[in-house]
């Protein structure tokens, strides 16, 4: 597996760079059309997101380094190298919340209506986002049959043959949350078309919808980060999930009718 796409000169552009920055300009698609349909200020989107994805890609290393600083304290330089892998989406989650909550708070817009618009580009970026894991040939799963991924009729084979490493078969973990990210955007667009969906639920489900899967996978995963034998992605997931639920009670007690994800008037905060 090369992890290299193209060189030019002497500059080597990896897989893994390109498919975050496909994801990130699919998300911002993704964003920018719904802000246009509630008739948000496209410069304010614009803004908004250019800080949460720099801050955003910031935190998600910065977590990941946290984590596994035994492997860069010999060379420091090599925490500038994303390329190379290094990227978790819990840090990055956490570094582009803050991030919105600072922004929106200074120009007194909403937080929920904003992580709402949010988050079916999100899901989006991270499935997209996994396969530069898989030309890496990183976050893979334990080892696995070959007989058992090709009797999983979900797995293409040339995913399965990426997953053979020294010879031996790995789980394709990177794939099995391709595919639940996938599945999980088709749902936020579908709940987002619902006719009483509060402020706040589509962030709700992508908080329990990611939460559950996460943790089911990162099961199967080899390369976990760890604290105090924990898998820390288990831990936040579980976290996710909890916000979630928690947030989806708190707006059931709201009136039918009140603050509807579809009023357009709903983005302001209110004293």
């Amino acid at each position: 597996m090369n992890e290299i796409a193209f060189s030019i000169g002497g500059f080597q552009v990896y897989w893994y760079s390109l498919f975050i920055i496909l994801g990130v300009v699919l998300a911002y698609i993704v964003i920018r059309l719904e802000a246009k349909r509630l008739m948000i200020n496209k410069d304010f989107i614009f803004n908004l997101m250019f800080w949460t994805i720099i801050f955003g890609i910031i935190g998600a290393r910065l977590y990941y380094v946290i984590f596994k600083f035994q492997s860069y304290k010999d060379n420091l330089l090599d925490i500038f190298k994303i390329w190379e892998g290094g990227l978790a989406i819990h840090g990055g989650i956490i570094a582009g919340l803050i991030t919105m909550y600072f922004y929106c708070k200074k120009y007194k817009m909403r937080l929920l209506r904003m992580t709402d618009i949010v988050v079916p580009g999100l899901i989006l970026a991270q499935g997209i986002g996994r396969w530069g894991n898989f030309f890496n040939q990183e976050a893979y799963g334990s080892r696995v049959a070959l007989s058992t991924l090709e009797n999983m009729k979900i797995i293409p084979d040339f995913v399965i043959e990426g997953m053979k490493i020294g010879n031996i078969y790995y789980h394709p973990t990177f794939y099995y949350e391709f595919l639940w990210c996938i599945l999980g955007f088709i749902i936020l667009i579908i709940v987002r078309k619902l006719k009483y969906i509060k402020i706040g639920q589509l962030t709700a489900v992508y908080m329990m919808w990611y939460g559950v899967g996460r943790f089911f996978i990162e099961g199967f995963r080899t390369d976990s980060l760890m604290f105090g034998g924990f898998r820390v992605a288990q831990i936040v997931s579980v976290v996710l999930f909890v916000i979630g639920l928690i947030l989806t009670m708190l707006l059931s007690r709201k009136g039918r009718f009140e603050d509807l994800y579809s009023d357009k008037d709903n983005i302001k905060v209110r004293f």
